[in-house]
């Protein structure tokens, strides 16, 4: 299994994949390996799956999520550990022997950031590849190579340390994953992708800026206007965008014009700078306002 280990040598000597070590560091478990045509090992820790399965997972689960199974299976193993006697303690229930036993326990550290990392190329369509599927990324990534981290239940592309595209993971094959956020701004270029372009069907906005996009759809120069009001969502932040286009709506207009100035005004000014005067630039004497002089100035000539 290369997910754990690399090379096996003479006896239970292995040499460990790396991520795996760095998983058993984490959780401090110290991993002891089976010894090669030894059934009858494997054998005992089938038993145990067997078991765990049978106490558990019967009948057969269904859920929508990991966070929904990890939740439901901890009610039930607390559930079990009050119920049951303790094996070498009888007078005592699992659960009671576990709290006695919590203050000499090494503190919790959290999850390990568990994924397989792999290096990808992105295309010209801003897409990676990985595992059959393809996934886009942000259009600023085009033409550099990137990282991509597989986790059990989401993708995360990663390029010089920052994210550019994250996704739910897909287990199907030949499947495109697509995050229209991504190609906002190679709409600037291509205004018309908008309407027909693949990233962005079935693309659900929210509401307000949903129902200007349907108003734009009816204007002549109604696709450019829109990507206007959404490549300001780059700058400006979605909430801020929506709020724009209600307030924009509320009033009877949607155009693109409008919708730039409730955000340009929305916007925060910018702070003063207060400059230092060092005392040697100070005025001793200061200047007074005395229009008169112009007049004294006058009668003199």
């Amino acid at each position: 299994m290369k997910t754990a280990v690399e090379t096996i040598f003479v006896g239970r000597e292995r040499a460990y994949n790396r991520r795996f070590l760095q998983m058993c560091g984490h959780y401090l478990v110290d991993p002891v390996a089976c010894t090669p045509a030894s059934g009858w090992e494997k054998g005992q820790v089938e038993n145990q799956v067997g078991l765990v399965r049978e106490r558990f997972f019967t009948p057969r689960l269904r859920v929508k999520s990991y966070e929904e199974l990890n939740a439901w299976l901890l009610d039930r193993t607390i559930a079990f550990a009050k119920a049951h006697r303790h094996p070498d303690l009888r007078d005592r229930t699992v659960w009671e022997v576990f709290e006695g036993e919590r203050p000499s326990q090494v503190p919790y550290r959290g999850r390990f950031d568990g994924f397989h990392a792999a290096p990808v190329s992105v295309s010209k369509t801003c897409l990676v590849r990985f595992d059959n599927n393809r996934y886009s990324v942000a259009a600023g990534a085009v033409g550099r190579p990137a990282e991509i981290r597989a986790y059990a239940d989401r993708i995360e592309i990663r390029q010089e340390g920052r994210i550019v595209g994250e996704h739910p993971r897909c287990f199907g094959r030949d499947q495109t994953i697509y995050d229209p956020w991504h190609y906002v701004p190679v709409l600037a270029r291509k205004p018309g992708a908008l309407r027909n372009g693949a990233p962005f069907k079935d693309w659900v906005l929210p509401a307000h800026l949903d129902r200007v996009r349907r108003k734009l759809g009816t204007t002549p120069d109604g696709g450019r206007q829109m990507v206007n009001i959404l490549t300001a969502v780059l700058s400006d932040g979605l909430p801020a965008v929506e709020a724009a286009c209600s307030e924009a709506l509320g009033e009877g207009v949607h155009s693109a014009d409008v919708i730039l100035n409730i955000l340009a005004r929305a916007r925060e000014p910018a702070r003063t700078m207060t400059i230092m005067t060092p005392d040697a630039l100070r005025l001793r004497h200061e200047p007074a306002a005395d229009c008169a002089r112009y007049d004294n100035l006058r009668r003199a000539l």
